[in-house]
């Protein structure tokens, strides 16, 4: 068997009120100095950061599930939906870019306790994988990235939420233009059924 291909993976945003999950998958030999858990970085880091991994990967991917995928099919599986569709745009890159790829020479390192069901490769999930592994941290910091750009873009669509401060998380400024505004449509409406003043600020 050839070389293993070490494939990263890691996801941002299970726990907003707000906007999609997002996944990350990659490829990278290059070591950039710096790297580590994207929720450890300031976004001025974060973002140089961003640009200097996907200039030295072989290949990543990104996957998206949406705030209507979440309601539907749960966080957790629409979690696990982002990360394969990560695998899938990863694994077109590389074939562009280096050619075919032996699927029994892929290792998957997972982020969490939990590993992708329904996949024919190889699996590792690792607790706190986002500081113990590099390629996990580079997943981390390009999912970080794409999805606060994704709601900042958000913010401009919607801007009594303050998406671009809130990145979509139940902060008290955005609970309470829920509470004044009502729910936007990439609100997660089963994450947001139970909020009412009394609960959250009584």
């Amino acid at each position: 068997m050839g070389k293993i291909l070490r494939i990263g993976i890691d996801e941002v945003g299970r726990g907003p009120l707000a906007g999609p999950v997002v996944s990350a998958a990659i490829i990278i030999y290059r070591k950039i100095d710096g790297v580590k858990d994207s929720k450890k970085l300031t976004p001025k880091r974060r973002e140089n950061l961003f640009t200097q991994i996907i200039e030295s990967a072989v290949a990543f991917g990104i996957g998206v599930a949406s705030s209507e995928e979440i309601d539907t099919l749960n966080i957790l599986n629409a979690t696990f939906l982002s990360m394969k569709r990560a695998l899938e745009n990863l694994f077109l890159t590389y074939e562009k870019k280096v050619g075919s790829f032996d699927s029994k020479g892929i290792l998957l390192l997972v982020d969490g306790n939990k590993k992708i069901p329904e996949l024919p490769y190889k699996q590792t999930s690792i607790i706190s994988g986002d500081n113990l592994v590099y390629e996990i941290s580079c997943a981390s910091i390009i999912a970080k990235t794409y999805r606060d750009n994704i709601m900042v873009a958000f913010s401009k669509e919607f801007p009594q939420y303050g998406f671009e401060r809130n990145k979509g998380y139940g902060t008290r400024e955005h609970i309470e233009a829920i509470l004044k505004f009502g729910l936007s449509p990439i609100h997660r409406k089963k994450f947001v059924r139970g909020i009412n003043g009394v609960s959250l600020f009584g």
